[in-house]
C-alpha cells in the first residue's frame, strides 16, 4: 500500500497495487506522478490527478526505481528500474505502448538508480556506473571501494546534487563524482564517449551510510544552484551536458552503527552461540560533514525500534519546499528532510535561531534568548521578513523568574520591551512591583503614553511618592501630562498631609516638607485650571512668576484680598535684585502697578483697609493713584498728607498744589510739627493769611525770589506793599527786587523807598540791568511795531488787488444762500459784494424792502430815475443803505453757520 501524506503528517491519499513490500519510490518533479517498486516484481506508477496507471511486471524482486527527469511534460514517459535479476530495464512510451529496453545486465542485482536530466547512474555489486541518453553509452564505471562490506547488508546509496555532480555513499565511504565534457584535442578521443568522470573527493567515515544527501551551510533552505558555463556540444551530433558550479554545500549523513562487527569482517559462521545471537543496533545519527571531512553536528534519532532495524532499513531524502507548495503552517521556502524506517517517518529541519532561542529559554537562560531574538529581528526587519518567535512571552516568563529571584530593577528594566504598548500587561506587572513593596522599580519606566494606563496606576504612584518622597512628587506632577490621573483626587490627598504639617498655617512656610506640599498644590492647582486657588500658594512660596500668573489668569478678583501679601512678596523680590547689585530706583513697583492698574477688579478701599497696619507700603499705593487720578485718592487725601509728610516730603508741596480734598487746618498742624516751611508758605497762602506767609518766607527762609513768586501769585498790590516795607532794611531783598522787577512793581516806586546811606550791595548793578531790560523792552516794541506796519501794509495791498481783479461769473452760478442760479428769475436784482459774493438782493436781510432796479428803457425817456452813470451810482447808494448787515454770506460764517 502506497499513502501519500503531506508535511504535516495529514493524509491526502493512499493507492493499493503491490503484494509485498515497496522497496523504492520516485516522484516526479511536479509532484503529481509517483513510481514504485516493489518485491513482488511488480514497477507501478501512480498518478494522483489522472486516471493512468502504467505497471510493468519484470517477474523478479525490483530493488529500486527512478522516472524520467520531467515525466509530466515527456511524450515517452520513461521510467527505469532494477533489481534482483541484475537487468537495468529501460521503458519508454511508444505509439503502441511501452517498450522495454535493457541498458545493462549479468552484473548481479541492481540495487539502486538515479536519474538526473541526461544521466543516469546505478549500483551493482561491483560498482556504480553512469549513462549517458544523449549519446546511448555508459560513460563511466566507478569501483566498489576496497574490502567493502557485503552490498546486500550495507546498499549504495546516490545521490544527484546538481546536473554534473553525484554524491555516492557506499558503507563507510562517501565518493563525490564530477562529470564533465571529454576534451576534444586527439583523434582516439573521438571514439570515447563525449563526457568523462572525475573523484574530486573520497572520506572516510566511522560509521555505515543509510543515506546521503546535500545540506547549505546556511542555515535557511538553499535555492537549487544557478547554472554556469556554456553548454559543451557533444561530439557526433549528440546532445549536451553542462557543467554546473557546485553549490556551497556540506553532506547531511544517516549514519548507523553496527551492533555486530563479523558482517563487517565477513566472519558471519561461528561456533560461539553468544556471537550468533542478533545484537540490538545503535540509534540512527544525523550527522553533517562537511567538504574537508571534518564532522560540524551530530544528532541522535528517535526512532522506534531502532534496535531491530539494519542499514538497509532506513532512507533519507531532502525536499526543498517551495512557497507556493507548503502546506504546513511555517514551511513556506524551508529545506525539509524525511527519515524512514519500517515503523516511522520523520521530518527533519535543519536547525535555526528559533531552535536556539527554545534550547535558551528551556535553560532558563531568558537574557540570551531576548537578545538573539532582538538580533535576529533587526536582521529580518532589514530583509522585510517577520520574526516569528514570540518575544513577549518570554520576556514574560524572564520577568516572573526575575521577581521569583528578587531581581526587580532587571526585572522593571525589562518591562517596557516585553509589556509594550499592551496596556493589559503593563497595569498587571504594576500591581504585582505594589504588591511585592518594589514600586519604586517600575516606577521610572511606567509610561504616560503610547500607551496610557489607567488613572489609578497613576494615583498608586502618586501617593507612594507622597508618602515615600515627596520631592520627586513634584517632579513627577511638573513632568507628566495632565489628564492621565484624577487631578482632583491628588489634591485632597496633598492637602490633607498640608493640613498636618506644624508650619502650614503661617504665610510663610518654614520646613522643608511644607515648601514641596505647597508647590504640589500650586502645580496641580495649575494643571486643575484653578489657577486662583493655586495664587495663596505661589505668593507664600515667593515664586517670581506670580503677577504674570494673574495677568494671563485674570486673577485680579481673586488678589483683592490677597494684597498685603502681594506687596510684601513685591517688596522681598526688590530687596533680592538689590542685594545682587541691581538698580531698582527706576523701575515700577510691581504689585502696586499691578493694584493700580486694576481698580475696578481690586477696589480701592479693599486695598486700603489691608495695607493699614504697613504705612510704607499704603504710602506707595495711594501715591500710584494720585500719579493716575488724583480724584481717586480723594477719600485718602488727609492720611496722604500724613504719609508724604513721613516718607516723601519733597513731594508734599506737590501733593498739596495738586489736590483739593485735604483739610488745610489738619494738613498745617501735620506740616507744623515737621517744620515744614515751604509747605506752611503754601498752606497760609491757600488760607488766605498771605501775610503770616509772606513773613515766614522772609524770616524763616530768607529768599527774596520766591517772596517776589508768592507776591505775584496772591495777586495782591497790599502783600507787595509789606514785601517792599520788609525790604527797607533789608539790602539783599531790595536787589532782588531790582533784579526782578517787572509788570507787578514799578522800579521807580522801589528806588524812592530806599533810604539815603542805606548800603546795598550791588546796586549798581542792579540799576544798569533795570535800564537795559528798558531798553532792551524798547527795542522790542519799536521792533515789533515795524513788523506790524509792514505786515499791515501787505495785507491792505493784497485786500486791495482781490477786490479790484476780475472773477468769473455765470448765469448758471448759484447764488451761496438759496443755491439758484443767479440769472433765475430774469431780471431779478442781484448784488455785488467786495467779498466776490454774489447773491439775489431777495436773499439778503430785508430784502424785501429793496427797491427794485430802474428799467432802462423808461430811464433812457427820463422817467424813474437818472440816466447814465449817475443813476447806477445813486442806486447803488440807496441799496448800501438799506443792506445794514453787509454781505449775508460772510455774516453767516462769521455766525458759524455752513454755507
Amino acid at each position: 500500500m502506497l499513502h501519500i501524506l503531506d508535511l504535516s503528517g495529514q493524509h491526502i491519499k493512499s493507492f493499493p497495487g503491490h503484494s509485498a513490500s515497496v522497496s523504492d519510490i520516485s516522484i516526479d518533479v511536479t509532484g503529481d506522478f509517483i513510481a514504485t517498486a516493489s518485491i513482488d516484481g511488480q514497477v507501478i506508477v501512480h498518478s494522483l490527478s489522472g486516471a493512468e496507471t502504467p505497471s510493468f511486471n519484470l517477474k523478479r524482486p525490483v530493488r529500486t526505481v527512478a522516472l524520467e527527469p520531467n515525466f509530466a511534460k515527456s511524450s515517452t514517459r520513461s521510467v527505469i528500474s532494477g533489481g534482483m535479476a541484475g537487468n537495468l530495464v529501460l521503458h519508454e512510451k511508444g505509439w503502441l505502448g511501452y517498450k522495454e529496453t535493457v541498458l545493462h545486465s549479468g552484473e548481479g542485482p541492481i540495487w539502486q538508480v538515479r536519474w538526473r536530466e541526461n544521466l543516469i547512474a546505478w549500483a551493482n555489486d561491483l560498482g556504480v556506473k553512469i549513462y549517458d541518453t544523449h549519446s546511448q553509452s555508459r560513460i563511466t564505471f566507478i569501483d566498489r571501494p576496497a574490502d567493502s562490506p557485503r552490498a546486500d547488508l550495507f546498499k549504495c546509496t546516490l545521490h544527484w546534487q546538481d546536473e554534473s555532480t553525484l554524491l555516492i555513499g557506499w558503507a563507510d565511504q562517501i565518493k563525490v563524482a564530477r562529470i564533465r565534457a571529454r576534451p576534444r584535442k586527439t583523434a582516439s578521443a573521438s571514439s570515447l564517449p563525449p563526457l568523462l568522470v572525475e573523484i574530486t573527493a573520497v572520506f572516510q567515515l566511522d560509521c555505515m551510510i543509510s543515506g546521503i544527501v546535500p545540506h547549505p551551510l546556511t542555515q535557511s533552505a538553499a535555492a537549487p544552484t544557478a547554472l554556469a558555463g556554456d553548454a559543451l556540444k557533444k561530439a557526433n551530433g549528440g546532445g549536451s551536458v553542462r557543467s554546473i558550479a557546485p553549490g556551497l554545500t556540506a553532506f547531511l549523513v544517516l549514519a548507523y552503527t553496527p551492533a555486530d562487527d563479523s558482517l563487517l569482517t565477513g566472519n558471519e559462521a561461528t561456533s560461539d552461540r553468544s556471537q550468533q545471537a542478533r545484537k540490538q543496533a545503535e540509534r540512527p545519527e544525523l550527522r553533517i560533514i562537511s567538504r574537508a571531512g571534518e564532522e560540524l553536528a551530530a544528532d541522535a534519532l528517535g526512532i522506534t525500534g531502532f534496535e531491530r532495524w539494519n542499514c538497509n532499513d532506513y532512507v533519507l531524502v531532502d525536499i526543498d519546499v517551495e512557497p507556493a507548495k507548503a502546506s504546513a503552517p511555517g514551511a513556506a521556502g524551508e529545506r525539509y528532510y524525511i527519515v524512514l524506517s519500517p515503523k516511522d517517518l520523520v521530518v527533519v529541519k535543519p536547525r535555526d535561531w528559533r531552535d536556539h532561542v527554545a534550547w535558551l529559554v528551556e535553560r532558563k537562560r531568558y537574557e540570551e534568548a531576548l537578545e538573539e531574538i532582538e538580533r535576529r529581528s533587526d536582521e529580518a526587519h532589514v530583509a522585510g521578513e517577520k520574526a516569528t518567535v514570540n518575544a513577549v512571552e518570554i520576556g514574560q516568563r524572564y520577568i516572573e523568574h526575575l521577581v521569583a529571584e528578587g531581581d526587580y530593577a532587571k526585572a522593571a528594566r525589562l518591562c517596557p520591551k516585553v509589556c509594550g504598548q499592551d496596556t493589559k500587561r503593563w497595569e498587571d506587572w504594576i500591581f504585582v512591583f505594589a504588591q511585592k513593596h518594589q514600586l519604586q522599580a517600575v516606577i521610572p519606566y511606567i509610561p504616560t503614553e503610547s500607551p496610557t494606563l489607567s488613572p489609578l496606576v497613576y494615583e498608586i504612584v502618586l501617593t507612594h511618592f507622597l508618602a515615600h518622597d515627596r520631592q520627586a512628587l513634584l517632579q513627577t506632577i511638573k513632568t507628566w501630562p495632565k489628564g492621565i490621573y484624577d487631578i482632583g483626587a491628588v489634591i485632597v490627598a496633598v492637602q490633607s498631609e498640608l493640613d498636618r504639617a506644624p508650619s502650614s498655617s503661617s504665610k510663610k512656610p518654614t520646613g522643608p516638607d511644607t515648601v514641596i506640599l505647597m508647590e504640589c498644590l500650586a502645580e496641580l492647582f495649575t494643571l486643575n485650571r484653578q489657577p486662583g486657588k493655586a495664587l495663596p500658594y505661589f505668593l507664600r512660596l515667593r515664586r517670581p512668576n506670580v503677577f504674570d500668573l494673574i495677568r494671563e489668569n485674570n486673577l485680579f478678583t481673586d488678589v483683592q484680598d490677597q494684597a498685603l501679601l502681594l506687596v510684601e512678596f513685591d517688596q522681598e523680590l526688590r530687596e533680592k535684585r538689590k542685594r545682587d547689585g541691581e538698580d531698582i530706583d527706576t523701575d515700577p513697583v510691581a504689585a502696586i502697578t499691578l493694584l493700580v492698574d486694576h481698580i475696578h477688579s481690586i477696589p480701592i478701599g479693599r486695598v486700603v483697609q489691608q495695607l493699614q497696619s504697613r504705612p510704607y507700603y499704603l504710602y506707595m499705593y495711594l501715591d500710584a493713584l494720585f500719579h493716575r487720578d488724583p480724584h481717586l485718592t480723594s477719600a485718602y487725601a488727609d492720611a496722604q498728607v500724613k504719609l508724604y509728610a513721613e516718607y516723601a516730603p519733597r513731594s508734599l508741596i506737590d501733593f498739596l498744589r495738586a489736590s483739593n480734598y485735604y483739610n488745610l487746618e489738619e494738613a498745617y498742624n501735620v506740616c507744623s510739627e515737621r517744620d515744614l516751611v515751604p509747605e506752611l508758605v503754601f498752606l497760609l497762602g491757600r488760607m488766605g493769611n498771605n501775610k503770616k506767609a509772606l513773613n515766614l518766607i522772609i524770616e524763616r527762609l530768607g529768599d527774596v525770589n520766591r517772596a517776589i513768586d508768592f507776591a505775584k501769585e496772591q495777586h495782591d498790590d497790599d502783600l507787595w506793599e509789606d514785601l517792599l516795607r520788609y525790604s527797607e532794611t533789608r539790602p539783599p531783598f531790595i536787589r532782588g527786587l531790582l533784579e526782578n522787577v517787572g509788570a507787578e512793581i514799578d522800579p521807580i516806586r522801589l528806588i524812592r523807598r530806599i533810604k539815603n546811606g542805606l548800603e546795598i550791595p550791588g546796586l549798581k548793578g542792579a540799576l544798569l540791568k533795570i535800564l537795559q531790560d528798558f531798553n532792551l523792552q524798547v527795542s522790542l516794541l519799536e521792533g515789533c511795531q515795524t513788523i506790524m506796519n509792514g505786515d499791515c501794509a501787505d495785507l491792505v495791498l493784497k485786500l486791495h488787488k482781490n477786490q479790484t481783479s476780475g472773477f468769473f461769473l455765470s448765469a448758471k452760478t448759484p447764488c451761496p444762500i438759496c443755491n439758484i442760479p443767479i440769472a433765475q428769475p430774469p431780471h431779478a436784482l442781484a448784488l455785488l459784494f467786495l467779498c466776490r459774493h454774489v447773491v439775489h438782493a431777495n436773499c439778503v436781510d430785508h430784502g424785501e424792502e429793496l427797491p427794485h432796479q430802474p428799467d432802462p428803457t423808461l430811464v433812457g425817456m427820463g422817467i424813474g430815475g437818472q440816466p447814465g452813470l449817475s443813476g447806477k451810482i445813486a442806486f447803488t447808494a440807496i441799496l448800501r443803505a438799506k443792506i445794514t448787515q453787509g454781505c449775508p454770506v460772510c455774516h453767516q460764517k462769521s455766525e458759524g453757520e455752513r454755507t
